[in-house]
C-alpha cells in the first residue's frame, strides 16, 4: 500500500566569493532571506548544448498527401520517426478523447487531464511539439518515447499510448493520470510529511531509481515536480524529457545543462560531461532533506551562488577535487562543513543517508541499490 498523504545559519561569504556572485548576476540585499523563485526547466537550455544522441533517420519535410495513414500511424510521424519506436504502441487518434482541463506546461510540451471516449477512463496527455523543420525537438521527442518503453515498473510512470492528430501534424504522448507530485505534497501548509512517509516515498523513489539505472538510464531532472502520486500514495517517476543513455563501460560526452539548478550535483555546475548515477541521487538528497524542512534546502539564484551554498553544506573539496575541475584559484576558498549540524534533528538514520547522497565526490553517493539496502537494514535493526 502506499504512502498516505498528511503531511541554518548563515555567514558572510569570501570577497573573491562575493566579486563572482556580483559578475555572474547575484545581487544580495533587501531580497535577502526570501525564498527565491523556482528555478525553471533546463530544457530550453539542454537545447543549445550538443551531445551525442540515439541515432535517428535524416529528418524529412512534411509533404502534400503525408495525412495518409502507414500501419495505422500517420505517415508525416512514421517518416520521422524509428519505427522500433513506435513497436508494440497502437495508433489511436487525438480524437478519441476529450479534454478536461490543461494542468501543466513545459517549454516544449503541454499536459492535459482528459478521458478517454471508449473506456471512459481519466488519462493525462502530453502533448510535445513536433515540427520538422526543428532537428533537435524530434530528437528529444523521439529519445523520450524509446526512453519510456524500456522502463516497466511500478515507481516510473509508463508510457500507455500515443495519440496523433493527421491533419495537425500533433503528437500525444498518453499516461495514468496522477492526482498530485511531491512538490504539491511538500509544501502542503497544513500537512508536514511524517517520518514514516518519508521514508515510504524515498524507498519508491529509491526503487525507480535503480530500475532506471539498471537499464542505462539517467534521468536527469529528478524534483519534486517529476515525481507524481496517486490517491494511494504511490510515486512514479515521470517527465523523462531530459533523460538519456549511458553506459560506464562506454562513456560518451554529455551535457551539464542538465537537473534544475537546485537539485544540481556540483559536478556539473563545475562543467563535467563525463557523469553517470551519481547526478541523480545527488538530486535525490536534496529531496530527501526537503520532505524533512518542507522546503528545498539549496535555493541558489545562479550556478555560482549555488556551488557557494553546497560548499558551505558539504565543506571544501579536496586538492585533487579542485585540480580535476581546473578551477581558478580565485574560487577555492576555505569552507568548514555544515551538515552535520543542519541535519542534527533528522533521524541518525535519514542523516546518515543524506551525508551519503550529498557527498562531494560522485564515487562517494554509491547507487540507488546501496541506498536501499542501506535503508532495509535501518528498518531490521529498528524491528
Amino acid at each position: 500500500m502506499g504512502c498516505v498523504q498528511a503531511k541554518s545559519s548563515s555567514s558572510s561569504s569570501p570577497p573573491r566569493i562575493e566579486k563572482l556572485k556580483s559578475d555572474h548576476g547575484y545581487v544580495s540585499g533587501s531580497s535577502a532571506g526570501r525564498l527565491p523563485p523556482r528555478p525553471r526547466s533546463v530544457a530550453a537550455e539542454v537545447l543549445t548544448e550538443r551531445e551525442s544522441p540515439a541515432p535517428l533517420p535524416p529528418l524529412r519535410q512534411i509533404s502534400p498527401g503525408e495525412d495518409e495513414l502507414v500501419d495505422g500511424w500517420p505517415r508525416w510521424l512514421v517518416n520521422n520517426i524509428p519505427r522500433d519506436v513506435l513497436a508494440g504502441l497502437v495508433p489511436k487518434s487525438a480524437d478519441s478523447y476529450i479534454k478536461i482541463d490543461k494542468v501543466g506546461q513545459g517549454t516544449y510540451s503541454n499536459v492535459y487531464k482528459a478521458r478517454d471516449r471508449d473506456s471512459g477512463k481519466i488519462v493525462a496527455l502530453k502533448k510535445v511539439r513536433f515540427d520538422t523543420a526543428e532537428p533537435e525537438s524530434v530528437k528529444f521527442m523521439a529519445r523520450e518515447i524509446m526512453i519510456l518503453q524500456k522502463l516497466d515498473h511500478p515507481n516510473v510512470l509508463k508510457l500507455e499510448g500515443l495519440a496523433t492528430s493527421r491533419m495537425h501534424y500533433s503528437l500525444y504522448l498518453v499516461f495514468d493520470f496522477m492526482q498530485s507530485d511531491l512538490t504539491t505534497v511538500i509544501s502542503h501548509p497544513a500537512k508536514r510529511l511524517v517520518e514514516p512517509q518519508i521514508k515510504c516515498y524515498m524507498h519508491q523513489l529509491l526503487s525507480g531509481l535503480q530500475h532506471c539505472h539498471e537499464r542505462g538510464i539517467l534521468h536527469r531532472d529528478i524534483k519534486g515536480s517529476n515525481l507524481l502520486i496517486d490517491k494511494n500514495g504511490v510515486l512514479k517517476i515521470g517527465d523523462f524529457g531530459l533523460a538519456n543513455y549511458f553506459n560506464p563501460k562506454k562513456k560518451r560526452p554529455l551535457t551539464n545543462k542538465v537537473v534544475t539548478l537546485w537539485y544540481r550535483a556540483p559536478e556539473l555546475l563545475l562543467g563535467s560531461t563525463d557523469y553517470g548515477v551519481a547526478i541523480d541521487l545527488w538530486s535525490t538528497g536534496c529531496l530527501l532533506a526537503e520532505m524533512f524542512f518542507g522546503r528545498p534546502i539549496m535555493r541558489g539564484r545562479t550556478e555560482i551562488e549555488q556551488l557557494h551554498r553546497i560548499f558551505k553544506l558539504c565543506g571544501s573539496p579536496s586538492g585533487d577535487y579542485w585540480k580535476r575541475f581546473k578551477l581558478s584559484e580565485n574560487f577555492r576558498q576555505t569552507y568548514k562543513p555544515t551538515i552535520l549540524e543542519a541535519f542534527k534533528d533528522l533521524p541518525l538514520s535519514s542523516q546518515s543517508l543524506i551525508t551519503v547522497l550529498l557527498a562531494l565526490e560522485p564515487y562517494n553517493r554509491g547507487t540507488a541499490e546501496s541506498a536501499l539496502q542501506s535503508e532495509v537494514r535501518t528498518i531490521m535493526i529498528q524491528l
